[in-house]
């Protein structure tokens, strides 16, 4: 059993008999080949039961016993997609596998302990740049390049714990949350270079917004949205998108 392939729901539905591909249905977590079945030509049972599913409650209530399951081999065993995931994730090294049992305030804390840091930062460097743009007041201007600077500074450690976090609580696997927020990490964090990079060049960039200086204030401004949906994307991590129960109305007394 421990060798047999392990079939997700995706791919145990390329197994319905079509175009000349095996008959597969499933039973109880089984993995079943019932090609040589006469009563399953073409994918289909009965004119009722398609294959490439799990048959489980189906062959429950059938008219026949288990026993008929048994005539035909067994080729794996079906497991969601989640549980493949994890099979198939890398294992950590084992000198970090005893590091973390030793000190397990490594294994979760320091991605949510340093994320907020760069969020700060990075958060702050447009608004105090719309407030020298609405002002006038070089502190402000200034203010916006340490900012930005310590956003980037924070982004050198807060990246690499991320991905460490990804693999050590989530095995690394495929998720929808985590795919965007690296994506958007590593977009903010070359946007955010390119500003500041271009700052320390051009030191009067925003006091002569003409030409192609129109383009320093729109980079600096285009960090507002990545952060607000890196953040967003964070938080669905750690408290879960779930459907809030209205109480209903009491009728009046």
């Amino acid at each position: 059993m421990a060798d047999m392939k392990k079939f997700t729901p995706e791919e145990l539905a390329t197994y319905n008999g079509r175009d000349g591909r095996p008959i597969y249905i499933a039973h109880q977590g089984r993995v079943i080949d019932v090609t040589a079945s006469k009563m399953w030509r073409n994918g289909e049972h009965m004119k009722r039961h398609a294959a490439g599913v799990d048959l489980t409650n189906e062959i429950a209530a059938a008219p026949h016993g288990l026993d008929v399951l048994e005539r035909f081999p067994q080729v794996g065993v079906l497991v969601t997609k989640e549980e493949a995931d994890v099979r198939n994730a890398p294992h950590l090294p084992g000198f970090v596998e005893r590091f973390l049992d030793r000190h397990p305030f490594f294994q979760r804390h320091p991605h949510p302990m340093t994320v907020h840091f760069p969020i700060v930062f990075m958060l702050f460097a447009p608004l105090f740049t719309l407030l020298y743009l609405l002002t006038g007041v070089d502190a402000f201007e200034v203010t916006a390049l340490n900012c930005l600077g310590a956003g980037l500074l924070f982004c050198l450690v807060v990246i690499p714990t991320g991905f460490f976090t990804w693999w050590v609580n989530y095995q690394a696997r495929r998720m929808t949350p985590v795919t965007i927020k690296i994506i958007l990490s590593f977009a903010l964090f070359l946007v955010g270079l390119a500003a500041f990079i271009w700052r320390l060049m051009d030191t009067a960039v925003l006091r002569h917004l003409t030409g192609v200086n129109i383009l320093y204030p729109i980079l600096v401004f285009l960090l507002l949205p990545m952060i607000a949906l890196i953040g967003w994307y964070g938080a669905t991590l750690t408290f879960p998108l779930h459907t809030r129960r209205r109480n209903p109305k009491k009728p009046p007394a």
